[in-house]
Parts: structure tokens; C-alpha cells; sequence
């Protein structure tokens, strides 16, 4: 495993607890055939729907994939490097009695028993920050996809990484104010808007992000085989990212991305 990716390991069990404390209104969204997507995602995954297998990477704690069910997937599996995340995810999917799988692995190392065998494969909402090799995650997803499966991918445009999170208008990160930056960051805790200040208590993991370009996202797909089919930007945001900005300042910019892309038959 990459050193970088087993510390974000380690650190994503200090968000499971955060996580595991909306359990129950989890289940009872759920259970009510609750979906829990973002606007522009219905757009894209709709259209793919009713699947056989859907794969989500990077599942944290199931609430995305168990939305892929209720959505239309006939079976779902999460694939997700911490334990504590999986644990969550399966203790849920247990609950709803779903058709789901569970497997704990870094996502570079996704078993290769599941190759070939997605109709779609789905990740997103703060996933490929924490990873440290685009093209091998290029390559996993085209592997585990069945000739003629979908990849989408709905995440945090890269260009609203460079933004600072706190100010009340658009204006650079000291530190991260820079789009085409390939350092590797270092950091302690979450932010409070996502994590709340309770769950970071005593000693938190150092965990390592980074950010990839448009054109590294598309180039690496590309280079794994899968055709380019459509690409999405849009003004919604999929958690509070900028809680001091005005929601329609925040609309001038785009601050999520869409990529769908197929493997050949």
C-alpha cells in the first residue's frame, strides 16, 4: 500500500464516528427509497438505470451505495480502504436486507475476482483527493468494468480547491491557491463544517491530500481505454463548502464536476 494512502486509512476512522452517529435516520431514509444524490447526478445516473452491479469506490460508510439500489441497481458492492467505514456500511446494508458486498481494500488494490463484472462503476464526493496515483485508479476502474459498463464520477471540481473556505468572497488559498500544484499536503482534523469539532478530540492522524486537474482526470481514463462520453460542470455543492460565501456568489464558479465514460464492447 502507498505510505500516504495508509495514514488516510488510519485517519478516515476518526470521520467513522461522525459518520455512525446518523445511523438510524440513515436507515430511515433508506428504507423510505431515499436517494441521497445531488441534482446533476439523477441527469447522469438515471439514464443507466435499472443495472446489475454497481461498484461504488471509496464508499465510506454505504449511504451512497445503498442510494444505487434504491435508485436501480440490483446489487450493489462497496469497496472502501478503512474498516471502521466498512463496518458502517455493512452493519446498514444488513439492516435494509439489501444485495450488497462489502470489501475493505486500499481502492488500487480492488480484488481482481470483481474484474469484468460492473455494469457501473460510481466514486466521488471528496474521493480522488485522498489518492496518490490517478492513472492506476484509471486502470482499476476500466479493469473491473464489464465491455460496454459506465464509469461516473461526481466530485468537487478541481478548481474550487484553490478557493479559501473561510473568506465571504472568492479569493485564493494561501496554501492551496494554486491549480496546477502537484504537492502532496499534510494535515491534521477536518474541517468543522464537515466533521464536527466533538469527533476531533485528542490526537488526530496525519493524512495527505492532493489535487488532480481536469485534464489529468480525463487523460488518465483515457489512457486506461474507456471513451470519454460526457462531461459535466455545475454550480451545486454536495457539502458546505464555503460556509462564510453567499449561495449565489457561489454559483458564478463551477464547484462540482460530472465525468461519464464507457469501456468499449
Amino acid at each position: 500500500m502507498i505510505p500516504e494512502h495508509e495514514n488516510n486509512r488510519q485517519a478516515w476512522s476518526e470521520a467513522a464516528k461522525s459518520y455512525a452517529d446518523d445511523t438510524e435516520q440513515t436507515l430511515a431514509f433508506l428504507r423510505s427509497g431515499g436517494t441521497n444524490f445531488v441534482a446533476p447526478e439523477y441527469e447522469f445516473l438515471r439514464p443507466l438505470m435499472p443495472c446489475d452491479r454497481a461498484i461504488h469506490l471509496q464508499c465510506a460508510g454505504g449511504r451512497d451505495t445503498l442510494s444505487l439500489w434504491n435508485l436501480g441497481a440490483r446489487e450493489v458492492i462497496g469497496v472502501d480502504i478503512n474498516d471502521d467505514m466498512i463496518a458502517l456500511a455493512r452493519l446498514r446494508g444488513e439492516a435494509l436486507g439489501a444485495p450488497a458486498q462489502w470489501v475493505r481494500s486500499d481502492v488500487l488494490e480492488t480484488p481482481d475476482s470483481l474484474n469484468g463484472t460492473a455494469d457501473l462503476v460510481y466514486t466521488g464526493r471528496g474521493a480522488v483527493c485522498w489518492l496518490m496515483d490517478i492513472e492506476a485508479w484509471a486502470r482499476v476502474i476500466a479493469r473491473l468494468l464489464r465491455p460496454g459498463g459506465h464509469f461516473y464520477f461526481f466530485d468537487g471540481h478541481p478548481v474550487s480547491w484553490v478557493w479559501d473556505l473561510n473568506a465571504q468572497h472568492f479569493q485564493l488559498d494561501a496554501e492551496y491557491g494554486d491549480y496546477f500544484s502537484t504537492r502532496v499536503y499534510e494535515d491534521e482534523g477536518w474541517p468543522t463544517s464537515y466533521i464536527p469539532e466533538a469527533y476531533q478530540q485528542g490526537e488526530l492522524v496525519k493524512k495527505f491530500e492532493r489535487q488532480w486537474t481536469v485534464a489529468q482526470l480525463i487523460n488518465a481514463l483515457i489512457t486506461a481505454g474507456l471513451v470519454l462520453e460526457k462531461l459535466g460542470e455545475h454550480p451545486d455543492l454536495y457539502w458546505d463548502t464555503f460556509p462564510n460565501l453567499a449561495p449565489e456568489l457561489a454559483a458564478k464558479l463551477p464547484q462540482t464536476l460530472s465525468i461519464l465514460a464507457r469501456k468499449p464492447e
